[in-house]
């Protein structure tokens, strides 16, 4: 429009305004929708109902469980390990623990409230308690 009015070439108006008047060409960023304020706090408002209705009627229905594997041990207290020695003669030794052969696998199903269901497993017997 001011090439027209002014009868000049087109280049020579773009060059006088970015070089003469340091002025540039910029889009406008695309926004979805602005809100007002009362449209964002009702937009927090329905997201906290959202939230307090998923917790009453979804997660508080959700139940997990894990499961693992136990080793049984017999340890000694450090009194029930003593020894009368003579004065000359070596500490006695003491092993760490160690694994035994048995083992227990524990499950545990629970939810919001507590636990659902737990069962203890000997080396592959079923047995619910």
């Amino acid at each position: 429009m001011m090439a027209e009015s002014l009868n000049i070439p087109k280049t020579v108006v773009l060059q006088i305004m970015k070089k003469n008047l340091g002025k540039r060409k910029m889009f406008a960023r695309f926004v979805p929708h602005s809100l007002t304020p009362e449209q964002r706090e009702d937009r927090v408002t329905y997201s906290q109902d959202i939230i307090v209705i998923s917790m009453q009627f979804f997660l508080n229905k959700t139940v997990t469980g894990d499961k693992t594997w136990c080793f049984a041990y017999d340890p000694e207290t450090k009194r029930q390990s003593s020894e009368w020695v003579g004065e000359t003669s070596p500490r006695p030794k003491k092993l760490k623990f160690q694994r035994s052969c048995i083992k227990i696998m524990l499950i545990i199903f629970f939810d919001s409230q507590g636990v659902v269901h737990k069962e203890f497993v000997p080396d592959g017997k079923t047995e619910n308690t």
